[in-house]
């Protein structure tokens, strides 16, 4: 018997293109001793991939090599197993890569129940809302009263950062590319203001809305948005570089904030990626899933159907058109 997986077969130079992803037959591989044999159902898709793909090897997580089946976490059960931690029908979610199966000895593999809904764990405990947790406790750390402003607010993590922040008592502005986006933000999440970075006076809804400063900034764009909100933040503000999506199909990087502005206002600036917090994948899951049970976090799922859509796919991420979470079903 045959899967299917996706190999990574050239570098990107700019943007993704075609020629990057291949899918590829492969035989089904025997588990041996210590091994089991996943069934993927569903797959995330996340920018972050972008960067798995380069070939920085000084980045916070080694690239993946060519040839190797594409990195991406994934929902998956145990269809065959000799471990005797992961016995036959186990669901587990991990990196398990773009691939219908994968053999793994359980490393880096967390057992979820069965009865959560695959959306609600790829949307919310898994790395969308461990980040946003993470970025809004850990590095942020906010205080009622506040104004917070996240960039790509009607992603997945833009979202639940706003939510979060909003469940604590702050003013919440978020940042997104279209109307329909900005409407759903403040119909559907309930954020205060929502403000399209495309809108010719962009700045000036930026000043309305933060008319007494902003004083934690959530960014995960870079981009024409990130000058103005830089200048209007207060002093002793808090900024939390989670990423730059505007910047990753970039050959050179754009101009960034004065460091004069940084002095001037006395700011603090963290970037933070996955590593940081996978510790406490267990501790930040319980808290999100309870959040979600209390009705506290909403989302919603730009869902591809098959393996083969993913090429494709990832390039929803940097042109705006997803709408939600992008999960492959399978």
């Amino acid at each position: 018997m045959t899967y299917k997986a996706i190999t990574l077969v050239k570098r990107p130079e700019t943007e993704l293109t075609d020629d990057l992803l291949r899918v590829i037959d492969f035989s089904k591989p025997t588990p041996t001793d210590g091994e089991m044999l996943i069934k993927l159902s569903h797959l995330s898709l996340d920018p972050a991939m972008r960067g798995w793909m380069s070939a920085d090897e000084k980045s916070y997580i080694p690239p993946v090599k060519l040839g190797d089946v594409m990195r991406a976490s994934g929902i998956g059960e145990v269809v065959e197993s000799k471990n005797e931690n992961f016995p036959i029908g186990t669901r587990v979610m991990g990196l398990m890569g773009l691939t219908e199966y994968a053999l793994s000895d359980g490393k880096g593999l967390n057992k979820i129940p069965k009865e959560l809904p695959a959306d609600a764990i790829l949307s919310v405990i898994a790395l969308p809302g461990i980040t946003a947790y993470h970025g809004v406790f850990e590095v942020l750390k906010p205080e009622k009263g506040q104004t917070l402003i996240v960039t790509a607010a009607a992603g997945s993590v833009g979202s639940l950062v706003g939510q979060m922040a909003k469940n604590l008592g702050l003013t919440v502005i978020g940042v997104a590319g279209s109307e329909e986006k900005c409407q759903w933000l403040t119909e559907e999440l309930g954020f205060d203001y929502a403000l399209n970075y495309k809108d010719s006076n962009f700045e000036e809804q930026l000043s309305n809305a933060a008319q007494n400063g902003i004083d934690l900034f959530f960014e995960n764009t870079g981009g024409i948005a990130q000058g103005p909100i830089f200048n209007a933040m207060n002093p002793h503000g808090r900024i939390a570089v989670c990423g730059l999506i505007a910047e990753y199909n970039k050959t050179e990087a754009s101009p960034g904030p004065s460091w004069i502005g940084i002095i001037k206002k006395r700011l603090t600036i963290q970037g933070f990626t996955m590593p940081d917090h996978f510790h406490r994948i267990n501790e930040y899951g319980q808290a999100l899933g309870e959040m979600l049970e209390k009705g506290e976090l909403k989302y919603r799922t730009h869902v591809l159907e098959g393996l083969e859509s993913a090429p494709k796919g990832l390039n929803l991420l940097f042109n705006g058109e997803n709408k939600g979470k992008l999960i492959i079903a399978l």
